[in-house]
């Protein structure tokens, strides 16, 4: 049971982490993104419809469609993308709205544009469905001989090493490189980046697309690893379960990582736990509510933190204006007040 509970929560947690750093990009560049969920719809229906174009072609079993789909999807979220970074960046909309509306949208194209394009391929037979190949699994060689964290790497899929990967590079490019600090300068002081003549449009406008790309990876992998078809049932809160882990992971990716194998050791926990016990498997779901139990604890923690620190910048910045003096203030404390008025 232990090592089932390892092999699945794995793999639902590596697309999730990967939607969440989407996420993360998006927010870190000063853009709400709660249109997370749409991105990985729309992503995963660009992936499907590539994939059942080239299954006749590359065969059904061929794990290269697989690849290629999601490539497809990692272009298609980006260009969905654009339109919540067309109103929110380009055209100052409500940010909150805007990735409400591009949600609904992406069920309301994707559900129409699925059944038009089965209409095409199957000779007028209706289905809001596209049937998808399966993709293999593989055990890493030596380490999934160890003895419990060896579930680890049994039965996995190669997209988790993909998205691990995705994940060493999105960490590197966002705290190691310019562009990532530039990312981050966005988000905190965007009025200092212009100054010093950055593009706080366009660096917004890249990592809403960044977020978008890799929700459409996520949204694929999904796809493959619950149903094996991509329908209207990928729209299942999982965008807004990344938007959970982001949060709960202080919008970091590293423990945000951490985040998302909890949330996916809890899914599959639960359903394994329910199997055991012989209930209906859709007592699990009651499972998935802990993660947004343990979110919202953490919002009122973080809500308290952020009291306290505008607290205590309106009693010392007073004094930090009208003193020449600063001794016994901490210079940390001066410098984050000074930050917050500019």
């Amino acid at each position: 049971m232990l090592d089932k509970v390892f092999i699945d929560g794995l793999s639902f947690a590596a697309p999730l982490l990967v939607m969440a750093i989407g996420a993360i990009y998006s927010e870190k560049s000063g853009v709400t993104n709660l249109a997370i969920e749409g991105f990985q719809g729309f992503g995963a229906f660009v992936g499907a419809l590539v994939a059942v174009l080239l299954m006749p072609i590359m065969g059904d079993g061929s794990q290269a469609v697989v690849y290629i789909a999601m490539l497809a999807a990692f272009v298609g979220g980006a260009i969905y993308a654009c339109i919540h970074a067309l109103l929110c960046v380009k055209f100052r909309a409500n940010q909150v709205i805007s990735g409400v509306v591009v949600n609904i949208l992406a069920v309301a194209l994707t559900t129409f544009l699925t059944t038009a394009t089965n209409k095409v391929l199957t000779d007028g037979q209706s289905s809001n469905k596209f049937i998808l190949s399966i993709c293999d699994r593989f055990d890493f060689p030596i380490l999934s001989k160890i003895p419990v964290i060896g579930a680890l790497f049994q039965s996995m899929y190669l997209f988790e090493w993909i998205i691990l990967a995705i994940a060493v590079v999105a960490w590197y490019l966002m705290y190691k490189t310019r562009f990532g600090m530039r990312l981050r300068a966005c988000g905190e002081n965007p009025q200092s980046v212009d100054a010093a003549g950055g593009n706080v449009d366009r660096t917004r406008f890249i990592a809403v697309m960044l977020s978008g790309a890799l929700s459409g990876v996520g949204g694929i992998c999904f796809a493959y690893s619950i149903s094996a078809n991509f329908s209207p049932n990928i729209y299942m809160g999982y965008g807004y379960l990344a938007i959970a882990a982001m949060i709960f992971g202080n919008w970091n990716i590293l423990p945000t990582a951490l985040v998302c194998l909890f949330f996916g050791l809890a899914k599959s926990g639960g359903y394994q736990l329910c199997l055991e016990m012989g209930l209906p498997s859709n007592y699990s779901d009651l499972f998935m509510m802990l993660p947004y139990i343990l979110t919202l604890l953490l919002l009122v923690f973080f809500s308290k933190k952020i009291h306290q620190t505008h607290l205590s910048c309106d009693l010392i910045f007073p004094f930090f204006l009208d003193t020449v003096d600063h001794t016994g203030v901490d210079d940390h404390l001066l410098l984050s007040c000074y930050m917050k008025t500019i």
